[in-house]
């Protein structure tokens, strides 16, 4: 009986060292495959040919502020705009939670023009923001906004989604709990390491829209 426990804890042992072998293998492909796609804001500003430019959405306060690391997406972003569309994409869920109208709002309060900004209101992870972006907005080329480690993730889910990506930090300010979010992270690379083999849909999908029309289409 003692053997057989025995072996049966050196197989979970072994097991659980190759999931973390393969997990850190996944984590460092994601980030040395796409860490040349993440450019400058000068540079961002000289790219032709750009569909959009994506912020991918994060937390609002109760207030209805952006929190720190969305406010600085979003001051990112309106400072390499020039006269490209913006689609805010985020999680709209309920009533209670609107990140995208919160994102919208920032952006035309800095002087980029209603019609140019685009929500996404199912922009609920970043593999959803990104296929959406392909299937629902139709780009082709785009200029992806978020902090460098969240940059890694979604320029891999794009690249996979043939997607002319290229990425621009966010990185305004240090933030509290970065730790936990890096590790948060690794597991979330596996997981969209996965998902860009397989392509499964989001929950939603709907019509397309045009990124040369109006962005008031997409209020609601």
């Amino acid at each position: 009986m003692k053997k057989k426990f025995k072996i049966v804890v050196i197989i979970l042992l072994a097991v659980c060292v190759f999931i973390g072998i393969w997990a850190l293998c996944v984590n460092a492909y994601v980030k040395s495959s796409t860490k040349e796609r993440i450019i400058t804001a000068d540079e961002a500003l000289a790219l032709e040919d750009v569909d959009c430019i994506i912020v991918l959405g994060c937390l609002v306060r109760p207030d209805g502020n952006p929190s720190g690391m969305l406010e600085d997406r979003l001051a990112t972003a309106v400072s390499i705009a020039g006269d490209r569309p913006l689609l805010m994409s985020g999680d709209h869920g309920t009533k209670e939670y609107d990140e995208v109208n919160v994102m919208r709002n920032y952006a035309v309060a800095n002087g980029i023009p209603v019609e140019r900004v685009f929500m996404d209101h199912a922009g609920f992870c970043t593999y959803d923001s990104i296929y959406r972006l392909k299937e629902i907005f139709g780009a082709k080329k785009a200029i992806i906004v978020t902090q460098e480690y969240h940059l890694y993730r979604a320029l891999y889910i794009a690249e996979s989604m043939g997607i002319e990506a290229y990425g621009v930090s966010a990185d305004l300010h240090t933030y509290g709990g970065q730790t936990s979010r890096d590790i948060r992270e690794i597991i979330a690379r596996n997981k969209d390491f996965l998902w860009c083999i397989f392509k499964p849909e989001p929950k939603y999908l709907g019509d397309p829209i045009d990124l040369k029309g109006d962005g008031r289409v997409t209020e609601g």
